[in-house]
């Protein structure tokens, strides 16, 4: 006990040890905090690490609620149920240091973020000389599980990534990604996607969705129950879907204004010209829903209006709340990858996968960590992780723009502030109904930023806007089919001058969120015809089956 009080134990260093380079750390970024402040926690700190002693020396285990110490082994056995004490005790003083600081907001946020990340990363859960379960497991196996843990380890070495799921229990096009259509058209950039029809009459305009460029747009059609492409065909609707290329070396000039000219406009006028209507349904998630929205201000400021109406989820067109990915952007950040990428080069999708796991480490880091590597378990399947594995690459210049424009300087929410494919970007000029939907617990897109796109959309038509939020994250949220009736979801028709009004005059209601959009889709969905009896058009040949070649490329 003795030595844990001087060295914090389980690797998380005592703050406030003489030798603290946590203390010494913070100086050196230039972050300050009050001394009377410090004094206080400081005296606060060795009081509970005093009770901890009085109860060791009693012979008193500790008592502490973390599903990451949930295992018996964590309680029952003295050394490790101290280990943890001790470990959470440092963790929550150092939260209280960061928290402490006296600094810009900006920094005060990137200090609590690399806290936070060296906290999660050495957790005595993620050694196996200091995890009890791994130990048992070692035992257990006569030394099987460490043989495996080692192999398993040098595989994602080779990969480059941690394995999150069992890769090889999914095939795209054959167990994802399954829902019956065909590629009707394809450009350097994407392949349109038509599904063919699952009723016998579906309705006048079709649904054209705009999945993000950053990732494969399968986590749309994962399993037959669970994909809302099959949901919205089921519906009636005759579903396009873009396919994004996975840029590679021959694709590192692209700009953001080819995704909005050769991508997001192209892909609308083809819909318009095989469908045969001038009116689309158009859907955009995530980047998606960037994308789509500032390609239909650009027609906008042409004076092409080609949405019956406008589906969002989990997007951002206002920038001022980005969440945690804030602490990767400011301008030393970006004119670094302006210098590298924005003139040619491809940004890694592992690079952009390794981005996103950093903000929920415990889930897709360390937990993967101690069952793969210090248990010797190979992962279960999972499809929406086998998804979550397949990352894209983006073009160099796209991404830079990308970055500059929408979360450094947040341009995009200004009319008339950006020209894009020789246009000026007014988001207030798209004249169509709009459904937003955010996700309650998103990490990447906080439902409040999605709530914001309400005043950019419509100004002056509010009640012409819908807002829907959903349970959970920013995938599971969306991904919450209506079969399984599991989940909530909040809604309010009434108007509201902000995201908090909205909520506490919100009804929580039960289970999925799909039929509300269903719903709106509908109203503006136009009459219904007769099913189509072949995809695509005169001019727009059946190229290849769904899913087309696109989406199977890899990054790595």
């Amino acid at each position: 006990m003795q030595e844990w009080m001087k060295n914090a134990g389980a690797g998380v260093q005592n703050p406030f040890a003489p030798d603290s380079s946590i203390l010494a750390s913070l100086k050196e970024y230039g972050a300050e905090i009050d001394p009377a402040v410090l004094t206080r926690l400081q005296s606060e700190y060795f009081i509970e690490l005093g009770n901890l002693w009085k109860d060791f020396i009693a012979a008193k285990l500790p008592q502490f609620d973390d599903r990451r110490f949930s295992s018996s082994n964590w309680h029952e056995q003295t050394n490790h149920a101290y280990n943890v004490a001790i470990y959470l005790l440092n963790a929550r003083f150092l939260s209280l240091l960061a928290e402490s600081v006296q600094a810009p907001e900006k920094k005060k946020q990137k200090i609590r973020f690399a806290v936070q990340q060296m906290v999660d990363a050495m957790s005595p859960a993620n050694f196996l000389a200091t995890n009890p379960e791994a130990q048992a497991k070692l035992i257990e196996t006569k030394g099987e599980s460490l043989m495996s843990g080692i192999a398993l380890m040098l595989e994602d070495l080779q990969k480059g990534r941690i394995s999150l799921t069992d890769e090889s229990a999914f095939e795209v096009g054959k167990n994802v990604a399954t829902t019956e259509g065909s590629v009707v058209f394809e450009n350097r950039l994407f392949q349109l996607i038509q599904y063919k029809p699952l009723t016998k009459t579906v309705h006048q305009r079709p649904l054209l969705m705009m999945p993000p460029c950053i990732n494969k747009f399968y986590i749309l059609d994962l399993q037959p129950e669970n994909s809302l492409v099959r949901y919205a065909v089921e519906q009636g609707h005759t579903v396009f879907l873009v396919s994004w290329a996975n840029p590679d070396q021959s694709m590192s000039d692209i700009t953001w204004d080819d995704y909005i000219e050769q991508g997001a406009i192209k892909a609308i006028e083809v819909a318009q010209e095989i469908s045969k209507q001038d009116k689309l349904n158009v859907f955009g998630f995530c980047v998606g829903g960037t994308i789509v929205s500032t390609a239909l201000a650009v027609l906008a400021d042409r004076g092409n209006h080609p949405a019956s109406s406008l589906t969002l989820l989990t997007t951002l067109l206002d920038f001022s709340n980005t969440g945690v990915l804030d602490v990767f952007v400011d301008e030393l950040q970006v004119s670094m990858r302006e210098q590298t990428l924005g003139h040619g080069g491809l940004m890694p999708g592992r690079d952009l996968a390794s981005t996103f796991s950093s903000l929920r480490p415990n889930d897709l880091v360390w937990n993967y960590v101690q069952s793969n590597y210090l248990k010797g378990q190979k992962p279960p399947a999972f499809d929406l992780l086998y998804w979550n594995s397949d990352s894209t690459n983006l073009p160099g210049p796209m991404f830079c723009w990308y970055l500059r424009n929408t979360y450094l300087e947040n341009s995009l929410k200004i009319p008339g502030k950006l020209t894009v494919a020789g246009n000026k970007v007014d988001l207030s000029k798209i004249d169509a109904p709009v459904f937003i939907y955010g996700s309650k617990e998103d990490h990447i897109v906080p439902w409040q930023a999605a709530f914001a796109s309400m005043s950019l959309l419509n100004p002056k038509k509010k009640t012409r806007n819908s807002f829907v939020l959903g349970a959970s994250g920013h995938i599971a949220g969306v991904i919450n089919p209506a079969s399984k009736n599991k989940r909530n979801y909040w809604i309010n028709d009434q108007s509201a001058v902000d995201a908090q009004s909205w909520l506490d005059a919100a009804t929580e209601c039960p289970g999925s969120w799909w039929p509300q959009w269903a719903t709106f889709l509908k109203e503006n969905a136009g009459k219904m015809v007769k099913a189509p009896a072949k995809l695509g058009a005169v001019g727009y040949s059946e190229l290849e089956s769904a899913p087309g070649r696109y989406v199977k490329v890899r990054a790595d």
